[in-house]
């Protein structure tokens, strides 16, 4: 066996395939972003002439050739569903001309390195916006390993992704489990303020035992803050089973950026941050569960009208009303809301793997090669 040195202009052929007769809709339309993911378009399309888009068919690649502003990364990905898709007039569109000569599984695995993205990169042009074009892409030279192996390699992407993505569906499914639950809480004859069950804490960070922020996103998840430690002292302690939560943009968020540390390490965070001790754990994911909600972030936005920036006080997140269950119904949401989060923290490391495993898998394919 051995390498072949290719131009993959050479194996590739340009697709013009134009949504003439509007066969298909706004339901349709797809686009890439800069993780080589296909998604449905966040724009709205509603207005747009449909005849104008572009038929991508399965199997068929896609890429959008601008690259500024899109952390120099190039966004190209190909349908990977079982029915064709459109995309705007604005993507290039292409296939792979022999499937016994280049196999598209394993050329996707090629453009999903970071070496990739760098080369990229590195040959767009253009002043204040710069495009990797369909001609750029055509003149990458690269080494390419007999198709038993290219096959072989992209079999074993095509395993862990199938993996991650029967991962993922079981989300859907505890998603959709948790929604329902709560549905049903929203029966219970008892309501009660929020205040009943949490109750505020201020303890500081006075002798600096926390050496790294923390604040919250709307993902309802810890993350790292960018405040230097230097001005750390005056943030906000969170012990474990704590919950933290930023008011300053409930109304432009229209959301709770809300978390529970369920690690065994204190985290610091914000002054600006309130910071609550339930009564139990099972209240806690409850309650977190319930906020998660959108139309409890909707309520919230409605409440922030007093305030120009959106914020939310502490007296007014506390008076808010929650429903009260029995005790088993309380307990269920809580098992269920715990075992969601930590899914998702198992497949977005599931979904980080496998970004890093195309360099392997493309180094293995063309050291087997190379033998």
């Amino acid at each position: 066996m051995r390498l072949s040195s290719v131009r993959l202009g050479d194996c590739l052929t340009l697709v013009e395939r134009r949504n003439f007769d509007e066969r298909y809709g706004v339901d349709d339309v797809r686009g890439v972003n800069n993780q080589k993911l296909m998604i449905r378009t966040k724009a709205d399309v509603s207005a747009r002439d449909f005849s104008k888009f572009q038929i991508v068919e399965p199997g068929e690649f896609f890429f959008n050739h601008r690259t500024s502003r899109n952390g120099s990364k190039l966004s190209i990905t190909y349908n990977y569903d079982n029915e064709p898709h459109i995309v705007t007039e604005d993507y290039v569109v292409f296939k792979v001309t022999d499937e016994d000569y280049l196999c598209p599984g394993w050329l996707y695995l090629y453009v999903c390195r970071t070496e990739y993205d760098r080369y990229a990169i590195q040959n767009s042009w253009g002043s204040s916006t710069e495009f990797f074009n369909w001609e750029d892409l055509c003149d990458t030279e690269i080494d390419l390993p007999p198709i038993e192996i290219q096959r072989k390699y992209a079999a074993i992407y095509e395993t862990i992704l199938a993996n991650q993505r029967s991962y993922e569906q079981s989300l859907d499914d505890l998603s959709i489990s948790c929604a329902l639950l709560l549905d049903k809480c929203k029966q219970a004859t008892r309501w009660e303020p929020i205040g009943n069950f949490l109750k505020e804490i201020d303890i500081r960070n006075k002798n600096g035992i926390c050496k790294y922020a923390q604040g919250v996103n709307l993902a309802k998840q810890f993350v790292e803050s960018k405040a230097s430690s230097s001005d750390l002292k005056k943030y906000k302690l969170v012990k474990s089973g704590q919950l933290a939560c930023n008011f300053l943009h409930v109304g432009r968020d229209i959301a709770y950026p809300v978390a529970i540390n369920e690690s065994d390490e204190i985290y610091a965070v914000s002054p600006a941050y309130a910071v609550f001790e339930p009564d139990d754990s099972y209240i806690s994911h409850y309650l977190l569960a319930w906020l998660s909600r959108d139309e409890v972030g909707r309520f919230g936005w409605f409440i922030c009208d007093d305030s120009i920036r959106g914020s939310m006080n502490v007296a007014r997140f506390l008076s808010q009303k929650v429903p009260v269950p029995d005790r088993e119904l309380i307990k269920a949401v809580s098992e269920l809301s715990i075992a969601f989060r930590n899914r998702q923290v198992i497949n977005e490391r599931l979904k980080s793997q496998l970004k890093d495993i195309c360099p392997v898998l493309i180094r293995g394919s063309v050291e087997e090669a190379s033998r």
